[in-house]
């Protein structure tokens, strides 16, 4: 062999590298052997070249054996359900027997005929029809021109332009994937944690009125005036499960962008994602909510970002995996209760337009990250024009009885009363359980015949209230209709016979019914 081969070997290797994106999976010590692998595209072939002296067919048709069964294992330990592999070889000279009918058609491996070995011979009078079948299997054009005489210089100047792309493509790729350590993922996770601890001991993370105390979500008190409720829930979570799935959700995701994009431009996704995320809930969810979803959301929206500026290397690394987690979460998000889907989509979107800002580091782009700034400017100026909008804060009853109850938790009813009343009056469809707890705090301030009216409400709505009608009774006996207090309080009774104080109710009305039949 001379040192033609050679240069066709190293040739052939550096093209397919630095010119059709494959990178090197394995290199035999002897250097005479070559796996490449194009790991973005999974449909691209695996290719194996081969630089190996060709005698006789029967020692090719060995090796593709070989190489089929070695695709096999290559196939099973990366988990591609089917696997083509372009076996390369450059000799000297062709097999000096018949050996075509071994390149014509491919070789299927027997285990499972899973992998497809197609062999292409580049020697002496087969360089343009190696080159033709090889940018036939590639669906990109290769070629170069080859001389008949190369010096060992010449291989050895080759040779190393091919290695030394494939290691400068790795240090390039690490660089990008590695631009800082992870430390405020760590901080914030440190938080969350004490956060937590410091709500179990001060009333329970579960509890409504610790977390409303503590800066929870929660639309009315922002309306009020309290906008620091964009940013206080990120590190409130609601139960241990949900602080362990949020932190491990955190350890993972938060490390991996704060290792892409530096420290600070982590700090500011991480914050403006879970912001956007609690703005969202805002307009779009008037339940109470805590936690680091949205900004764990955001930390997605970064990753993809960062596929979207280099696609390559995202679906090299992370992009098929990041891209199936996402997705189950999305549709636990909207399949299960309980969860805030817009918190998390506003999370996803504000991490996404954080990174355009932010963009990566030693890689700066004036104009993108200005066109993002812009975006995401008019995002947040919009996302809180609308939500406190009359159309957009379009009064929501669940969060005024939220409220109204916390209030009355208090005795603070001049404060739940006002509350209940806006509800009353913006609400498009108000509720019985908003005219029923209206009727509560009238009859706390000794408001009884709008408490009345009011109970008259719910029940119409719902017929089968009973505390309502039990409400009405006590109301109608203070005001001495002991006969309507009757009626009310046996329609209670036949709502739920079960409750001791309805029937403790009607005997004391029956009582003062015998009471007024003797004094007359």
């Amino acid at each position: 062999m001379n040192n033609r081969e050679g240069f066709v070997f190293w040739k052939l290797a550096n093209s397919l590298i630095a010119e059709h994106g494959y990178r090197i999976i394995q290199l035999f010590e002897n250097q005479k052997e070559i796996w490449l692998e194009k790991i973005e595209n999974k449909k691209a072939p695996i290719i194996r070249l081969l630089l190996h002296n060709l005698d006789w067919s029967n020692a090719m048709q060995r090796d593709i054996e070989f190489t089929a069964a070695n695709g096999e294992r290559v196939r099973k330990q990366i988990g591609r359900h089917e696997l083509n592999v372009v076996n390369i070889y450059v000799s000297q000279f062709p097999p000096v027997d018949e050996y075509e009918f071994r390149l014509n058609k491919p070789f299927v491996h027997t285990d499972g005929n899973k992998t497809m070995v197609s062999s292409i011979l580049f020697a002496e009078g087969q360089y343009d029809e190696g080159f033709r079948r090889l940018s036939e299997r590639l669906a990109s054009e290769v070629s170069f021109s080859i001389k008949d005489d190369y010096s060992a210089e010449d291989v050895e100047l080759v040779k190393r332009a091919a290695l030394d792309y494939a290691i400068k493509k790795v240090k390039t790729e690490r660089a990008i994937l590695l631009n800082g350590k992870p430390f405020f993922t760590y901080v914030f996770i440190a938080i969350q944690l004490a956060v937590f601890f410091w709500l179990q001991m001060h009333g329970g993370s579960t509890n409504t009125s610790t977390l409303i105390k503590y800066g929870a979500k929660v639309n009315q008190l922002i309306v009020e005036g309290e906008w620091w409720r964009f940013i206080t829930p990120v590190f409130l979570h609601i139960g241990f499960v949900h602080l362990a799935m949020n932190t491990l959700a955190l350890y993972f995701l938060g490390t991996e962008v704060e290792r892409i994009f530096g420290n600070l431009r982590f700090l500011v996704i991480y914050l403006f994602a879970g912001v956007i995320g609690f703005i969202a809930s805002f307009i779009f969810s008037a339940n109470l909510s805590a936690g680091a979803s949205g900004a764990i959301f955001g930390c997605f929206g970064a990753l993809l970002y960062f596929g979207v500026i280099f696609p390559k290397l995202f679906f090299r690394t992370m992009g098929l995996n990041l891209l199936v987690v996402l997705g189950i979460n999305l549709m636990i998000g909207f399949s299960a209760s309980g969860i805030d889907n817009a918190g998390h989509l506003g999370g996803l979107v504000g991490g996404f337009f954080g990174a355009g800002v932010v963009h990566l580091p030693k890689k700066k782009k004036p104009l993108l990250q200005m066109l993002f700034f812009i975006v995401a400017a008019a995002l947040l100026w919009g996302s809180l024009s609308y939500g406190f909008s009359a159309s957009g804060k379009a009064y929501d009853e669940n969060s005024g009885l939220l409220m109204a109850q916390e209030y009355i938790k208090q005795n603070n009813y001049d404060k739940a009363y006002n509350v209940l009343k806006e509800s009353e009056e913006n609400a498009v469809n108000v509720s019985e359980k908003t005219y029923f707890l209206l009727s509560f705090v009238e009859i706390k301030k000794e408001m009884l015949t709008e408490a009345k009216t009011h109970l008259e409400k719910a029940i119409k709505l719902d017929p089968s209230f009973d505390e309502a009608f039990f409400n009405l009774a006590l109301i109608n006996l203070e005001q001495k209709d002991l006969e309507e207090a009757k009626e009310n309080i046996q329609l209670a009774i036949k709502q739920n016979p079960n409750q001791q104080n309805y029937s403790e109710l009607l005997q004391e009305i029956n009582r003062q019914l015998q009471s007024t039949d003797k004094g007359e």
